[in-house]
């Protein structure tokens, strides 16, 4: 029995362990206070348009920033939102996967934090709104963005495409159409 109890000990401290590690978590500034919009639906529609209408990106560096903005968000408010790993469960293993594709196009460091990068996309954004375009590369510094600077706002000017990532957003809003329709329906909600 002494055994037993080690293993069941180790068990729990193991399971504490993983609960104790926090979920990353992040939010988009335009959405702070508004509860009547749902940022993951607005982004999932916003960010499949802008990916299957890429020439609208090109020469406005700071609407791919709100595409980038929109992605870093979605990879992972979708797997650890409440409710989505439900209403998206193929997304949420989609969006995070397509998330190497989009980091390497801009040259966004691997390991960075979603909020890191969508407070510097902010800080892009701000500058370009407020009509002072110098300091938009600034927002850019590496290490963060690779090279950083000039160099990297003009990945944001001209965007390559992104299949992958396209693909996961086409296939998120048909998950979202597809569960909005069960739901008027009245039919009970189906995993696929």
């Amino acid at each position: 029995m002494p055994c037993d109890r080690r293993w069941l000990l180790l068990g729990l401290l193991g399971l504490g362990a993983c609960a104790a590690t926090p979920r990353e978590t992040a939010f988009l500034p335009e959405f702070r206070g508004f509860v009547s919009v749902d940022p993951v639906r607005h982004s999932i529609e916003q960010a499949a348009y802008m990916l299957t209408h890429r020439n609208r990106l090109i020469g406005q560096p700071w609407e791919t920033a709100r595409l980038v903005q929109a992605l870093e968000f979605l990879a992972v408010e979708v797997p650890n939102g409440p409710g989505w790993n439900v209403m998206l469960p193929m997304s949420q293993l989609t969006l995070p996967a397509a998330r190497a594709e989009w980091r390497q196009a801009f040259g966004i460091r691997p390991d960075a934090r979603a909020q890191e990068v969508i407070d510097s996309l902010t800080e892009l954004r701000t500058a370009f709104a407020e009509q002072r375009p110098a300091a938009a590369p600034a927002a850019l510094r590496a290490p963060l963005f690779t090279p950083g600077g000039r160099e990297a706002l003009t990945l944001f000017a001209d965007p390559p495409a992104l299949p992958r990532t396209t693909r996961a957003l086409i296939d998120a809003r048909r998950e979202l159409v597809s569960q909005s329709v069960e739901r008027r329906s009245g039919l009970p909600f189906v995993i696929r």
